[in-house]
């Protein structure tokens, strides 16, 4: 069997591969390389330049590989980018996701992993989610994720095809032996930018919104170790290879922690009074985001190693400063 890994050079698509290669499976990477970078695959990765939405290209890797499983992480993820130019998101994140879809079907796949958001959830509430918690996006990045959810749903109930789809939360942190992490410098994702506010990188970071119904006014979320969630991936991935029938999983650690709490673990970690200014809220921001995390844990005894967020800033602090070595 050889597993196919769409956005394998970017940050979570990279520790898949990692995972994978670690396990002695062979991997097939394709990645465009608009957003992620070549040194960050896996050597033992056999890496294709291309896009994940032309069904000719994958099609034929589906063929020359014996590509028997797709794990789909390619796509757009700024919030409020996808506000400011939604088309964007429909196009990278929708139609390359059918294109692929497509191109699975054609050449046999067996199983296809979506990497999905809660951002599919919208305005929840302070409470916790779950899966059959009502859908209801607030950006057209959250609509585009769920279009694709759809759409494998749609497809699996008529081809022999089984899917996973994972919803993220906040994700985070880095491969402990600091062979991949988030690479990308103008990254939006907040442990990271605090991170590089710390080693001044930055001149300031912004906390946008403090006027939330949150217990300190800022935005809560559930931050979650890249190597946790790359296992539930794995997990999922056996649980189809076994005949487990196709699902949904959120992937989530059940507790939320709010922007200051973050900003001033990044401080205890760093030691550094790193200058965090308020701002208004950005659009397509929802207060909270948390889940239970229970059902991925009930059916692939999915069970975290890293569910601290000190230990999650810590791997991202030593993966920036690893990177400004590197960058030397």
């Amino acid at each position: 069997m050889t597993v196919l890994v769409t956005g394998g050079a970017g940050y979570i698509g990279s520790h898949m591969v990692l995972n994978l290669t670690d396990a002695g499976e062979d991997v097939v990477v394709l990645d465009n390389l608009v957003t992620g970078f070549d040194w960050a695959i896996d050597g033992r990765a056999h890496f294709e330049v291309g896009d994940a939405g032309d069904i000719d290209l994958v099609c034929r890797l589906i063929e020359k590989y014996g590509i028997s499983e797709i794990v789909h992480f390619a796509g757009s993820i700024v919030v409020p980018e996808s506000v400011s130019n939604p088309l964007k998101y429909y196009a990278n994140n929708t139609t390359t996701s059918r294109n692929l879809i497509e191109a699975a079907v054609r050449g046999g796949v067996k199983h296809f992993l979506f990497s999905s958001t809660a951002a599919v959830y919208g305005m929840t509430g302070l409470a916790p989610v779950v899966e059959e918690t009502p859908l209801q996006p607030l950006s057209p990045y959250g609509r585009s994720k769920l279009m694709t959810e759809w759409m494998l749903a749609d497809v699996a109930a008529a081809h022999p095809i089984t899917y996973g789809v994972l919803r993220y939360f906040n994700v985070a942190g880095a491969d402990p032996g600091k062979r991949s992490g988030q690479s990308t410098p103008e990254a939006t994702h907040l442990i990271k930018v605090a991170c590089q506010t710390a080693l001044g990188q930055r001149e300031k970071m912004n906390i946008f919104g403090t006027d939330y119904e949150t217990p300190d006014g800022t935005c809560v979320r559930d931050y979650i170790h890249v190597t946790d969630l790359i296992a539930a991936h794995s997990l999922l991935l056996g649980h189809l290879r076994r005949g487990g029938e196709s699902t949904t999983l959120n992937c989530a650690y059940g507790r939320g922690y709010s922007v200051r709490e973050v900003v001033d673990t990044v401080r205890a970690v760093s030691g550094v009074a790193l200058r965090a200014d308020e701002a208004p809220r950005r659009a397509g921001d929802p207060a909270s985001i948390t889940a239970t995390g229970e059902k991925v844990r009930q059916l692939l005894g999915w069970a975290p190693q890293h569910d601290d967020l000190r230990e999650i800033v810590e791997t991202a602090y030593a993966w920036e400063r690893h990177l400004m070595t590197r960058n030397r």
